[in-house]
């Protein structure tokens, strides 16, 4: 193995790996722990603290974790990142399913998620109308990645192993 093979799919795959698991691991975070709280706190007066210290900073590594993962997985796929995204190669369907869903969240990350987040959490003005239509799309947006990241997964995992064998 050459050094570029190694920066590829040795130190290329692991900040995919890691990255990812920050990634997914801060989607589940806001999904199954942050919205529950928020309510909590709402009741009590206390969100100021989640939402003024916490939730952006846990926003931007949110937004770097997801760059950083996909970045990272097309530096994987290299020469074969076409093949694989246009289902050129047989082989590669498993993975290209994979990263088509990565990407189609790494959109709803950039493109719905974030930008309606600012506007809820005062990043950028909005009126009380405006910051409920945000918070709902920013919500449906995140629990619809929630929903991908299962496919995902199994895509990803099953990419390097089952779908290679005589059974697929």
């Amino acid at each position: 193995m050459d050094i570029g093979q190694f920066l590829q799919l040795g130190i290329g795959r692991w900040i995919h790996i890691l990255s990812g698991i920050m990634w997914i691991g801060l989607l589940y975070y806001f999904n199954f722990v942050q919205v529950d709280a928020l309510k909590a706190a709402a009741a009590d007066n206390t969100a100021a603290g989640i939402t003024r210290h916490v939730a952006p900073r846990a926003l931007l590594y949110f937004r770097v974790a997801s760059v950083a993962t996909w970045l990272a997985g097309a530096v994987m796929l290299g020469s074969h990142f076409f093949d694989a995204f246009l289902f050129r190669t047989p082989v590669l369907y498993p993975i290209g399913v994979g990263a088509w869903l990565g990407t189609i969240m790494l959109g709803n990350v950039h493109a719905l998620i974030w930008p309606n987040q600012k506007k809820v959490l005062g990043i950028v003005p909005a009126d009380d109308a405006a910051k409920a239509k945000a918070r709902r799309i920013a919500f449906l947006a995140s629990r619809a990645n929630t929903m991908l990241s299962i496919p995902l997964v199994f895509f990803m995992v099953m990419s390097g192993g089952v779908f290679r064998t005589q059974m697929f």
